[in-house]
């Protein structure tokens, strides 16, 4: 497989960069203030923890909770992962053959595209740019083929922000149906969407071969408990997954189950601090690039905590590319935006003039009135 770009992008610079504006997680906490949001049984079985093995499928309590977070499912619906990451790799791995095809819409995370490459032929259906990021639901029934296994979906989408509609999805509930496809579907920006008209039901609630994806590190801004899972009514499926856990991380740690435990329970509390952090980020954004509209391209997302704005080239900036841009940006003012050649495609063609924003932190001021000073300063 390819490098992960992103990741040797942020292995780099992450914790490097002075101003991290590109950031797709939302706010975190110390332990401390987690720990105050536990019961005192919660609380107690964090104290007396038993520091020993755990089970594959995850602790039943989590899986419970994690359960409710859905509308149709119970905890043997649930499994446990170290993080996203590893959902992504073991369903890949365990459910597709050299004799599968999978398609992936892009802009995507590039582990969507580049795990399959691994392993079968892949079709990429771009999201539609000049149609507002819409999913071209004709290209991908077009796409289908006999021995198609997989599509792979993410949405509220990373890095669009793009969220389609129900009838949408319907849709492709369908065209999955008809070919007894699974869909494959990244909900890790569930739960923070400002307009919550727009939040789609999860794949796992509506198709009985739909797999859910989510995280502890998005929506809920918990990213250090590496706590993630696979949700699915294919218990065939998701035992071939955990059969593939086995040779990854067999188990996941047991202070971070407990402690996601503890933030499930107060996700309605966590969702709704986030959502005010989103909506105030967003509002500060709204005014930072209506001062530049002949630089950029903005328009908000449906939701999430990334954005995708188009830099704007001009006649005084002779050739100046968007990557070029965000190179400056980073050397002159220590400013972290993602330039587009991270989301680089073998499949199909990325847009080469946008670049990735995150709005999901703390310190949005901060870092635009260095942007602000930075454009002025060399407009």
């Amino acid at each position: 497989m390819r490098d992960f770009e992103l990741e040797v992008f942020f292995s780099e610079w992450e914790f490097k960069a002075k101003y991290h504006l590109t950031a797709s997680d939302m706010q975190s906490m110390p332990l401390k203030e987690l720990l105050a949001m536990a019961s005192d049984e919660d609380r107690a079985a964090f104290d007396n923890l038993w520091l020993g093995y755990t089970q594959t499928y995850g602790l039943p309590a989590l899986r419970s909770e994690i359960a409710n977070t859905y509308d149709t499912l119970n905890d043997q619906d649930i499994l446990c992962f170290s993080g996203a990451e590893e959902g992504i790799y073991a369903a890949m791995k365990a459910l597709l053959t050299a004799d599968d095809h999978v398609i992936v819409i892009a802009p995507n995370y590039q582990a969507a595209e580049t795990i399959p490459l691994s392993i079968c032929e892949v079709t990429g259906v771009s999201l539609q740019e000049d149609n507002d990021w819409a999913l071209d639901i004709e290209a991908i029934a077009g796409a289908l083929r006999p021995n198609t296994k997989l599509i792979s979906i993410n949405f509220p989408n990373n890095p669009t922000g793009k969220i389609i509609s129900l009838d949408e999805l319907k849709s492709l509930v369908e065209l999955a149906r008809e070919f007894d496809a699974y869909i494959f579907s990244d909900e890790v920006y569930r739960g923070i969407e400002i307009d919550e008209s727009k939040r789609l039901p999860q794949i796992a609630d509506v198709y009985e071969k739909g797999l859910s994806l989510n995280v502890m590190s998005k929506a809920y801004g918990l990213p250090g408990l590496r706590i993630g899972w696979v949700a699915s009514k294919d218990h065939e499926a998701l035992s071939a997954l955990e059969r593939y856990k086995h040779f990854l991380t067999i188990c996941n740690s047991a202070p971070s189950e407990i402690l996601s435990l503890i933030a499930l329970k107060s996700r309605d509390k966590l969702l709704m601090k986030n959502k005010k952090i989103v909506s105030d980020n967003l509002d500060k954004l709204d005014k930072f690039f209506a001062e530049f509209p002949d630089h950029f391209e903005w328009k908000r997302p449906d939701g999430g905590a990334v954005a995708f704005p188009k830099y704007l080239k001009h006649e005084q900036q002779g050739d100046h590319t968007c990557n070029q841009f965000c190179e400056d940006l980073l050397n002159d003012t220590g400013i972290l935006i993602l330039p587009p050649k991270i989301y680089l495609s073998e499949l199909v063609r990325t847009p080469q003039d946008r670049f990735r924003v995150g709005f999901g932190r703390e310190g949005m001021d901060e870092m635009l009135d260095k942007f602000y000073h930075y454009l002025k300063k060399n407009r």
